[in-house]
């Protein structure tokens, strides 16, 4: 299984909201400036994630988008299954032998523990250790 574009931008307006959670409204055009993306095609991907329930539209001059719950509460697995549907690496219908089809459900299973123990608060708070390792202070 490939992440296309509509999971990736999903996952960056996502991410953008999270990081905006609690100060109003954020509007897709901010959005696409800020990561240099078509507000068009932002405008196509907010849909599917509001009719899930995850966003909510603010209409009016200062309007935008606003998370529908906690940053902690949306998992990365929840804007993935939304924007790109099942994950599965394979067609599971078309694997005859039984071992590969067991490798396949495993494959399926970690991406999918990965996914859903992924919180937008852990990828908004996300620091590698090389970032880690640059602020601490020896004595």
């Amino acid at each position: 299984m490939k992440i296309s574009t509509k999971g990736r931008y999903g996952l960056t307006i996502m991410m953008e909201l999270a990081t905006k959670f609690g100060e109003g409204p954020v509007s897709l055009k901010s959005i696409a400036e800020r990561n240099q993306l078509s507000e068009h095609y932002l405008e196509q991907l907010v849909a599917p994630l509001r009719n899930a329930g995850l966003v909510k539209s603010i209409r009016g001059a200062y309007g935008g988008y606003v998370l529908s719950k906690e940053p902690e509460q949306i998992t990365a697995g929840d804007i993935i299954r939304i924007l790109e549907g099942p994950i599965s690496p394979v067609d599971f219908e078309e694997e005859d032998d039984p071992a590969k089809r067991d490798l396949w459900l495993r494959i399926r299973d970690s991406i999918a523990v990965v996914l859903d123990n992924t919180t937008l608060a852990d990828l908004i708070n996300y620091k590698s250790d090389s970032e880690m390792d640059s602020y601490m202070f020896y004595i």
